[in-house]
């Protein structure tokens, strides 16, 4: 894990394409301001971790039957 020290209005650069920016710092709280195209997906840690877990028991929950229904679920995929 990179740790970088930032103040407000000062910012980063992830892969020429992504800039986050720090916009507010007030008590424990920071305030982050995100430019990313609009394919990249940015999620909140825990929304992240509930997608997640909503997706492994949607999975268990309905099984492909055999490996052709699997490659059919995952061409039908984005």
């Amino acid at each position: 894990m990179l740790v970088l020290a930032r103040k407000v209005n000062e910012s980063i650069i992830i892969n020429d394409t992504t800039e986050i920016m720090i916009v507010e710092i007030k008590g424990d709280q920071v305030k982050l301001g995100i430019k990313a195209p609009k394919e990249i997906k940015v999620y909140r840690g825990e929304i992240y971790k509930e997608i997640q877990s909503e997706n492994i028991a949607a999975a268990a929950a309905n099984p492909p039957e055999n490996l052709d229904d699997l490659i059919v679920l995952k061409k039908k995929k984005p």
